[in-house]
């Protein structure tokens, strides 16, 4: 008989999360109730913001409760169905947690068409990641043709997805990663202007470099010394989208703030933060212009699949912040 094996938050991490703050479980596979539909999950999603949900006080959405399961979007198969909105054999996409299966009533979950791309995929480019970086890069960053846009985390899921729509957007295009090899693939293979490499040292110069004109859309996903090196670059009118902050979400000292932040004031320059759920009401619009950018040629997905199933969960998970990942990273069943 098939269990459930789960990873539930067995304590608050200081730090990267370590074995011990984890707890795996098996239950029995829950049965549906009226209205209710059970599926089997067989991707999860691995996102920095995963880090933030383990930790206690206000943020965008509850933390998750020690003992709870591991709060994780997924792609999953209907098993059994009393919804009549959901039937056996369809692919969804739903938050389902660090778990083999779950039961839902339906809220938050789409079907989704894998004879269009592959599961992962809509975890991805088609996915939370694609729309994060859709709606932070046109709605917030506001670029126009011509103008250079920075992305900071670039070889990550979203960062990766970002320069590209920019390059389709007719911006110049420069990313940050870590490394000579993530930041030859972001030109070679993604068609960025320009990649500079932060563990290199010399940050500040090389945008200065590739960005002579100054910085007029920054895309950060990391914080810290990206975010001040950036700052010191902006163009007038700069626009800096706050998507994540990966460099601080471990921190033991608490989030570093920009040293340099009147640089805003100087280059009347705007910084915006923003959550991808803001904009739950306009998926649509985002995944049928990403859907389309794909066909076309113009986009290309980058989905980073483990194997090994759910045992390698708090491995993987470490993978993101170790800079080990190139797209998006996805634990495979």
């Amino acid at each position: 008989m098939p269990v459930n094996a789960q990873y539930r938050l067995a304590a608050r991490p200081s730090g990267l999360p370590k074995d011990e703050d984890w707890q795996y479980t098996e239950d029995a596979v829950p049965s549906p109730g009226d209205g209710e539909f059970l599926v089997e999950v067989r991707y999860l999603s691995l996102d920095p913001a995963m880090r933030t949900w383990m930790n206690p006080g206000r943020s965008y959405v509850p933390p998750v409760g020690i003992g709870e399961v591991m709060r994780a979007a997924g792609i999953a198969e209907v098993v059994e169905s009393n919804h009549p909105g959901f039937k056996a054999g369809q692919s969804v996409f739903g938050t389902f947690g660090v778990q083999n299966f779950a039961v839902s009533d339906g809220k938050g979950v789409q079907v989704v068409d894998t004879s269009l791309a592959p599961a992962p995929t809509f975890l991805g480019t088609l996915g939370i990641s694609g729309i994060t970086a859709y709606f932070g890069l046109f709605d917030v960053g506001r670029p126009e043709p011509g103008q250079t846009v920075v992305v900071s985390a670039a070889a990550g899921s979203v960062g990766i997805v970002t320069g590209q729509l920019a390059k389709i957007h007719g911006c110049r295009v420069v990313g940050i990663a870590g490394g000579p090899e993530k930041c030859r693939t972001l030109v070679e293979e993604y068609g960025f202007d320009a990649a500079v490499d932060h563990r290199a040292g010399n940050l500040r110069a090389d945008l200065k470099e590739h960005a002579p004109g100054g910085i007029d859309v920054f895309f950060d996903n990391v914080g810290g010394e990206v975010l001040e090196a950036a700052l010191a670059r902006l163009a007038r009118g700069a626009r800096i989208v706050l998507s994540g902050a990966v460099s601080q979400y471990n921190s033991t000292e608490g989030p570093r703030g920009p040293a340099n932040y009147m640089q805003l004031l100087v280059q009347r320059a705007s910084m915006t933060g923003f959550v991808f759920s803001d904009y739950a009401d306009r998926y649509p619009e985002a995944i049928e212009a990403l859907a389309g950018w794909v066909r076309e040629g113009k986009l290309k997905a980058r989905e980073d699949v483990v194997t090994g199933g759910i045992a390698k969960f708090p491995e993987t998970l470490l993978k993101l912040f170790r800079g080990e990942n190139t797209g998006k990273l996805v634990l495979a069943l």
